[in-house]
């Protein structure tokens, strides 16, 4: 099985900034969507997260070899150690295991990286963000969580709120920096900017199936850093 912690998808590589505040915009855009609650320091808790991320490790490998309308909550349940109960208790549906695993891999490896200048932030964000979502692995969940999203009311606002939202709340820590040194253009306003980046994203995933490049990156820093 892949190493739970990043589920076998590989980072790129990250800008040198501050730790300490990539950390700390981390956390305030939210942690793991579907974590356990526990005591920290307590036997149990280490067990619950272990559980946790065995079944988001087993559900993102099944995912990744036999496609979302095979996987089942049985087969993560085999995979991971553990009874289905186990899942059910945290999780209401694959859909939902796949979710908080998709999270999880967007905070691990999106860091809010401080370089010093808005367009520097940028392009990091988007490297980072692009190299995650055009992955062949990160690529199917995002597909299949989109489409369940639209034939399940009660998942689709699930979906926004522990993913897409906390996306666009991440892209703003990035923007509120630039407006605190001064660098943010007046436009577009920042909610245009995450339309953009994130349009632009899921177009050519869904749509166009074109590449999320260097050049995509370099356009889309051109057009939104334009004084």
């Amino acid at each position: 099985m892949n190493d739970h912690s990043v589920f076998g998808v590989p980072g790129p590589p990250v800008p040198p900034g501050d730790p300490g505040r990539d950390a700390a915009a981390l956390r305030a855009v939210g942690a793991g969507a579907g974590a356990p609650e526990g005591r920290p320091g307590r036997p149990g808790r280490r067990r619950s997260d272990d559980s946790r991320r065995a079944i988001l490790a087993a559900a993102f490998e099944i995912v990744s070899e036999v496609g979302y309308a095979r996987l089942t909550v049985e087969g993560i349940a085999a995979r991971a150690g553990c009874g289905k109960q186990t899942i059910y208790r945290w999780w209401p549906a694959k859909a939902d295991v796949l979710l908080d695993a998709l999270a999880e891999q967007a905070d691990l490896h999106v860091p809010l990286t401080d370089t010093g200048s808005y367009a520097g932030d940028l392009r990091a964000f988007l490297a980072a963000s692009f190299a995650l979502g055009g992955s062949r692995e990160v690529a199917g969940v995002l597909r299949a969580l989109m489409a369940e999203a639209q034939i399940d009311q009660d998942f689709g606002a699930r979906f926004r709120a522990a993913f897409l939202r906390r996306r666009r709340e991440a892209l703003g820590v990035i923007l509120d920096r630039a407006r605190t040194r001064g660098d943010l253009p007046a436009a577009p306003p920042p909610g245009t900017v995450a339309d953009i980046v994130f349009g632009t994203l899921w177009y050519r995933l869904l749509a166009t199936r074109e590449p999320l490049d260097e050049a995509l990156i370099g356009d889309l820093v051109g057009v939104l850093t334009a004084a």
